[in-house]
Protein backbone atom coordinates (compact mmCIF):
# COMPACT_ATOMS: atom_id res chain seq x y z
CA UNK A 1 0.00 0.00 0.00
CA UNK A 2 1.80 3.35 -1.36
CA UNK A 3 2.31 5.92 1.86
CA UNK A 4 0.62 9.21 1.75
CA UNK A 5 3.47 11.19 4.16
CA UNK A 6 7.11 9.79 5.20
CA UNK A 7 7.82 11.38 8.19
CA UNK A 8 11.84 11.82 8.99
CA UNK A 9 12.99 13.09 12.08
CA UNK A 10 13.72 12.13 15.83
CA UNK A 11 12.10 10.10 18.34
CA UNK A 12 13.43 11.82 21.83
CA UNK A 13 12.53 11.48 25.22
CA UNK A 14 11.61 14.98 26.49
CA UNK A 15 11.88 17.02 29.97
CA UNK A 16 9.62 19.44 30.47
CA UNK A 17 9.67 22.79 32.19
CA UNK A 18 7.00 25.30 31.96
CA UNK A 19 7.40 29.29 32.53
CA UNK A 20 5.03 28.63 36.22
CA UNK A 21 7.69 25.95 37.01
CA UNK A 22 5.68 22.61 36.64
CA UNK A 23 8.12 19.53 35.15
CA UNK A 24 6.69 16.63 33.59
CA UNK A 25 9.84 14.28 33.33
CA UNK A 26 10.36 11.55 30.50
CA UNK A 27 7.73 12.17 28.56
CA UNK A 28 7.77 10.05 25.18
CA UNK A 29 8.42 13.10 22.15
CA UNK A 30 10.14 13.77 19.23
CA UNK A 31 8.52 15.70 16.82
CA UNK A 32 7.83 12.84 14.46
CA UNK A 33 5.97 11.68 17.04
CA UNK A 34 3.51 14.25 17.06
CA UNK A 35 3.65 14.62 13.23
CA UNK A 36 2.75 11.06 12.43
CA UNK A 37 -0.33 11.29 14.99
CA UNK A 38 -1.52 14.37 13.49
CA UNK A 39 -1.36 12.75 9.85
CA UNK A 40 -3.30 10.11 10.95
CA UNK A 41 -5.77 11.99 12.53
CA UNK A 42 -6.99 12.96 9.50
CA UNK A 43 -6.51 9.89 7.16
CA UNK A 44 -3.26 9.62 6.04
CA UNK A 45 -1.31 6.46 5.54
CA UNK A 46 2.19 7.28 7.48
CA UNK A 47 5.45 6.13 8.11
CA UNK A 48 8.34 7.20 10.26
CA UNK A 49 11.60 6.56 9.60
CA UNK A 50 13.60 7.73 12.63
CA UNK A 51 16.35 6.41 15.36
CA UNK A 52 15.52 4.97 18.50
CA UNK A 53 17.43 4.70 21.63
CA UNK A 54 16.80 1.46 23.96
CA UNK A 55 14.88 3.61 26.60
CA UNK A 56 12.52 5.40 24.28
CA UNK A 57 8.76 3.84 25.76
CA UNK A 58 7.49 0.82 24.44
CA UNK A 59 4.23 1.75 25.18
CA UNK A 60 4.48 5.05 22.70
CA UNK A 61 5.66 2.61 19.83
CA UNK A 62 2.99 0.30 20.59
CA UNK A 63 0.31 2.83 19.95
CA UNK A 64 1.54 4.01 16.88
CA UNK A 65 1.59 0.52 15.51
CA UNK A 66 -1.79 0.00 16.94
CA UNK A 67 -2.80 2.82 14.27
CA UNK A 68 -1.17 1.29 11.48
CA UNK A 69 1.63 3.87 11.56
CA UNK A 70 4.53 2.15 9.90
CA UNK A 71 7.48 2.05 11.89
CA UNK A 72 9.56 -0.10 9.52
CA UNK A 73 11.75 2.83 9.07
CA UNK A 74 12.69 3.25 12.97
CA UNK A 75 16.21 2.12 13.68
CA UNK A 76 17.45 0.68 17.44
CA UNK A 77 20.41 2.51 18.18
CA UNK A 78 21.53 -0.19 20.55
CA UNK A 79 22.04 2.01 23.48
CA UNK A 80 20.35 4.86 25.31
CA UNK A 81 19.43 7.97 22.58
CA UNK A 82 19.20 11.54 23.35
CA UNK A 83 17.31 13.02 26.07
CA UNK A 84 16.13 17.03 25.76
CA UNK A 85 15.08 19.46 28.14
CA UNK A 86 11.95 21.58 26.90
CA UNK A 87 12.71 25.06 28.74
CA UNK A 88 9.52 27.22 27.88
CA UNK A 89 10.32 30.49 28.38
CA UNK A 90 7.14 33.13 27.78
CA UNK A 91 6.23 32.78 24.00
CA UNK A 92 9.76 30.81 23.14
CA UNK A 93 11.01 27.15 23.64
CA UNK A 94 14.80 26.44 24.04
CA UNK A 95 15.69 22.80 23.24
CA UNK A 96 18.86 21.90 25.55
CA UNK A 97 20.35 18.69 24.80
CA UNK A 98 21.52 16.31 27.48
CA UNK A 99 25.16 16.05 27.57
CA UNK A 100 25.33 12.15 28.24
CA UNK A 101 23.54 11.01 25.40
CA UNK A 102 24.52 10.69 21.22
CA UNK A 103 24.80 13.92 19.23
CA UNK A 104 21.46 15.14 17.61
CA UNK A 105 23.38 13.57 14.38
CA UNK A 106 23.69 10.26 15.11
CA UNK A 107 20.03 10.31 16.13
CA UNK A 108 18.91 10.88 13.01
CA UNK A 109 18.42 9.24 10.23
CA UNK A 110 20.85 8.67 7.15
CA UNK A 111 19.92 9.34 3.99
CA UNK A 112 19.88 5.89 2.91
CA UNK A 113 17.29 4.92 6.00
CA UNK A 114 13.91 5.15 3.84
CA UNK A 115 12.60 1.47 3.25
CA UNK A 116 12.85 1.03 -0.63
CA UNK A 117 8.85 0.40 -0.62
CA UNK A 118 8.34 3.77 1.04
CA UNK A 119 10.07 5.43 -1.39
CA UNK A 120 6.87 6.11 -3.92
CA UNK A 121 4.96 8.21 -0.81
CA UNK A 122 2.95 11.23 -2.31
CA UNK A 123 4.96 13.29 0.28
CA UNK A 124 8.58 13.54 2.68
CA UNK A 125 7.87 15.59 5.95
CA UNK A 126 11.64 16.41 7.27
CA UNK A 127 11.02 17.40 10.77
CA UNK A 128 13.94 18.88 12.77
CA UNK A 129 17.22 17.76 12.79
CA UNK A 130 21.02 18.93 12.06
CA UNK A 131 21.22 21.05 8.84
CA UNK A 132 24.10 18.65 7.57
CA UNK A 133 21.03 15.95 8.08
CA UNK A 134 18.60 17.50 5.93
CA UNK A 135 20.56 19.08 3.53
CA UNK A 136 21.47 14.99 2.95
CA UNK A 137 17.98 13.51 3.22
CA UNK A 138 16.55 16.72 0.74
CA UNK A 139 19.20 15.39 -1.73
CA UNK A 140 18.32 11.26 -1.28
CA UNK A 141 14.51 11.60 -2.15
CA UNK A 142 13.22 10.87 -5.24
CA UNK A 143 12.96 14.21 -7.78
CA UNK A 144 10.01 12.50 -9.37
CA UNK A 145 7.44 15.14 -10.59
CA UNK A 146 4.27 15.17 -7.99
CA UNK A 147 6.39 14.07 -5.01
CA UNK A 148 6.10 16.46 -2.38
CA UNK A 149 8.60 17.85 0.39
CA UNK A 150 8.18 20.25 3.41
CA UNK A 151 10.82 20.86 5.79
CA UNK A 152 10.97 22.39 9.13
CA UNK A 153 14.55 23.64 10.62
CA UNK A 154 16.28 22.99 13.46
CA UNK A 155 19.29 25.61 12.89
CA UNK A 156 17.92 28.89 13.63
CA UNK A 157 17.28 30.87 10.20
CA UNK A 158 18.74 34.38 11.19
CA UNK A 159 21.25 36.46 8.84
CA UNK A 160 24.19 34.46 8.86
CA UNK A 161 22.66 31.10 8.18
CA UNK A 162 20.24 32.91 5.34
CA UNK A 163 23.12 32.14 2.54
CA UNK A 164 23.05 28.04 3.63
CA UNK A 165 19.46 27.83 3.80
CA UNK A 166 19.40 29.59 0.14
CA UNK A 167 21.11 26.98 -0.81
CA UNK A 168 19.17 24.42 0.40
CA UNK A 169 15.08 25.71 0.24
CA UNK A 170 14.64 26.06 -3.10
CA UNK A 171 14.89 22.12 -3.52
CA UNK A 172 11.82 21.35 -1.19
CA UNK A 173 8.11 22.37 -1.37
CA UNK A 174 6.95 24.46 1.69
CA UNK A 175 8.66 25.80 5.17
CA UNK A 176 7.14 25.04 8.19
CA UNK A 177 8.81 28.03 10.86
CA UNK A 178 8.29 28.36 14.74
CA UNK A 179 9.28 31.80 16.45
CA UNK A 180 12.10 29.25 18.25
CA UNK A 181 14.00 29.07 14.69
CA UNK A 182 12.94 32.27 13.13
CA UNK A 183 15.40 35.51 13.99
CA UNK A 184 15.18 37.58 10.40
CA UNK A 185 14.39 41.35 10.79
CA UNK A 186 13.31 41.74 7.02
CA UNK A 187 9.70 43.07 6.88
CA UNK A 188 8.93 40.24 3.94
CA UNK A 189 10.86 37.95 5.81
CA UNK A 190 8.49 35.06 4.46
CA UNK A 191 9.55 36.18 0.86
CA UNK A 192 13.00 36.40 1.06
CA UNK A 193 13.07 33.01 1.76
CA UNK A 194 10.84 31.33 -1.31
CA UNK A 195 12.25 30.33 -4.36
CA UNK A 196 12.93 27.59 -6.42
CA UNK A 197 10.35 25.08 -5.70
CA UNK A 198 9.60 26.84 -2.96
CA UNK A 199 6.35 28.79 -2.77
CA UNK A 200 4.93 28.58 0.57
CA UNK A 201 6.19 29.11 3.95
CA UNK A 202 4.05 28.63 7.59
CA UNK A 203 5.09 30.56 10.20
CA UNK A 204 4.13 29.32 13.01
CA UNK A 205 3.82 31.61 16.12
CA UNK A 206 2.09 29.49 18.88
CA UNK A 207 -1.08 31.47 20.96
CA UNK A 208 -0.48 34.18 18.76
CA UNK A 209 -1.56 32.29 15.61
CA UNK A 210 0.90 32.70 12.70
CA UNK A 211 0.73 34.01 8.82
CA UNK A 212 1.03 31.48 5.36
CA UNK A 213 2.87 33.24 2.86
CA UNK A 214 2.10 31.57 -0.93
CA UNK A 215 4.52 33.42 -3.10
CA UNK A 216 2.28 31.89 -6.29
CA UNK A 217 -0.18 34.14 -5.28
CA UNK A 218 1.77 36.47 -3.39
CA UNK A 219 -0.55 36.38 -0.61
CA UNK A 220 -0.47 36.21 3.09
CA UNK A 221 -2.81 34.23 4.90
CA UNK A 222 -3.17 34.58 8.74
CA UNK A 223 -4.67 32.66 11.29
CA UNK A 224 -5.75 32.64 14.89
CA UNK A 225 -5.57 29.38 16.84
CA UNK A 226 -8.22 27.91 19.24
CA UNK A 227 -8.04 25.16 21.95
CA UNK A 228 -10.63 23.63 23.96
CA UNK A 229 -8.18 23.64 27.04
CA UNK A 230 -4.11 23.81 27.21
CA UNK A 231 -1.99 21.87 29.57
CA UNK A 232 1.42 21.75 27.60
CA UNK A 233 2.27 23.40 24.17
CA UNK A 234 4.74 20.70 23.01
CA UNK A 235 4.00 18.99 20.17
CA UNK A 236 1.24 21.52 18.73
CA UNK A 237 3.31 23.00 16.03
CA UNK A 238 3.63 19.70 14.73
CA UNK A 239 0.32 18.91 15.10
CA UNK A 240 -0.27 21.75 13.17
CA UNK A 241 2.19 20.96 10.21
CA UNK A 242 0.69 17.14 9.45
CA UNK A 243 -2.76 18.85 9.66
CA UNK A 244 -2.07 21.70 6.90
CA UNK A 245 -0.29 18.53 4.53
CA UNK A 246 -3.32 16.61 5.03
CA UNK A 247 -4.98 19.30 3.60
CA UNK A 248 -2.82 19.84 1.22
CA UNK A 249 -2.78 16.10 0.26
CA UNK A 250 -6.62 16.51 -0.42
CA UNK A 251 -6.81 18.92 -2.79
CA UNK A 252 -7.85 21.93 -0.37
CA UNK A 253 -6.57 25.63 -0.38
CA UNK A 254 -4.79 27.11 2.30
CA UNK A 255 -7.36 28.14 4.20
CA UNK A 256 -9.44 25.03 4.63
CA UNK A 257 -5.70 22.99 5.37
CA UNK A 258 -5.17 25.37 8.01
CA UNK A 259 -8.22 24.66 10.38
CA UNK A 260 -7.20 21.02 9.85
CA UNK A 261 -4.04 21.98 11.58
CA UNK A 262 -5.54 24.46 14.24
CA UNK A 263 -7.47 21.47 15.04
CA UNK A 264 -4.80 18.81 15.17
CA UNK A 265 -2.92 21.55 17.54
CA UNK A 266 -5.53 21.82 19.87
CA UNK A 267 -5.61 17.92 20.45
CA UNK A 268 -2.24 18.22 20.85
CA UNK A 269 -1.76 20.86 23.52
CA UNK A 270 -4.94 18.85 26.16
CA UNK A 271 -2.56 16.55 28.30
CA UNK A 272 1.26 16.42 29.35
CA UNK A 273 3.41 15.43 26.00
CA UNK A 274 1.32 13.14 23.78
CA UNK A 275 -1.28 12.22 26.00
CA UNK A 276 -3.77 14.44 24.47
CA UNK A 277 -3.09 13.67 21.11
CA UNK A 278 -2.90 9.97 21.70
CA UNK A 279 -6.02 10.36 22.95
CA UNK A 280 -7.61 11.67 19.73
CA UNK A 281 -9.36 10.01 16.96
CA UNK A 282 -10.23 11.11 13.26
CA UNK A 283 -14.15 10.79 14.33
CA UNK A 284 -12.97 13.35 17.32
CA UNK A 285 -11.31 15.56 15.02
CA UNK A 286 -13.17 15.84 12.08
CA UNK A 287 -16.34 17.07 14.88
CA UNK A 288 -13.94 19.34 16.13
CA UNK A 289 -13.75 20.88 12.66
CA UNK A 290 -17.17 20.55 11.78
CA UNK A 291 -17.97 22.77 15.45
CA UNK A 292 -15.60 25.46 15.11
CA UNK A 293 -15.57 25.86 11.42
CA UNK A 294 -18.96 24.57 9.68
Amino acid sequence: MRLDLVVLGNLLVDDVVLPDGRTRMAEPGGAVLYVALGAWLWGLRVGIVAVRGDEYPAEALESLASRGIALEGVRPLGRPGLRTWLLYEGTRRRVVHRLDGPTHAEMSPAAGAIPAAWRDARAFHLAPMPFDVQQALVASLPSDDGRFVSLDPYVLLRPDTLAAWQGLLPRVDALFLSEDEMELAEPDALRVLTGGRLKTVVFKRGAEGGTLFDATSDRLVPWRPRAAAVVDPTGAGDAFAAGVLAGWLRGEPHEQAIQRGIVGASFAIEGWGPAGIFRATPEAAEARRREWFG
